[in-house]
């Protein structure tokens, strides 16, 4: 089964589209590789989320056919790790990585300047 099938079937994520969209950002891990959507997911691989305040690692335990009821989504995995970050945290983060975008700006045109 896909990767972003499994998240949403898991309901470790809600939607398949936000599985695919937190792959794409590199926010998925599996066996600690970035994992891509159409990975495909097997019993034993170890799989980390990155998701906004937490971080989760869990152990894939069944990877089922098709959809599963609400109630047995649970028993496809367990939950290694669980890490809740403070929202000061967050904040140091996000700047980081407005700060890494304008630098990376910065130093494509920043030679182009100094000759004019």
């Amino acid at each position: 089964m896909r990767l972003d099938k499994w998240l949403k079937v898991s309901r470790l994520i809600k939607r398949r589209t936000v599985a695919q969209m937190a792959c794409d950002q590199h926010r998925v891990f599996i066996n600690d590789k970035i994992a891509k959507s159409a990975t495909t997911i097997k019993a034993g691989d170890k799989v980390h989320l990155e998701l906004g305040s937490r971080a989760i690692t869990a152990s894939v335990l069944i990877v089922p056919k098709g959809a599963v009821p609400a109630q047995d989504a649970s028993k496809l995995y367990e939950i290694t790790e669980e890490i809740k970050r403070a929202p000061e945290v967050l904040e140091w983060l996000s700047e980081h990585e407005r700060l890494s975008a304008s630098e990376d700006e910065d130093g494509e045109d920043g030679d182009d300047d100094e000759d004019n």
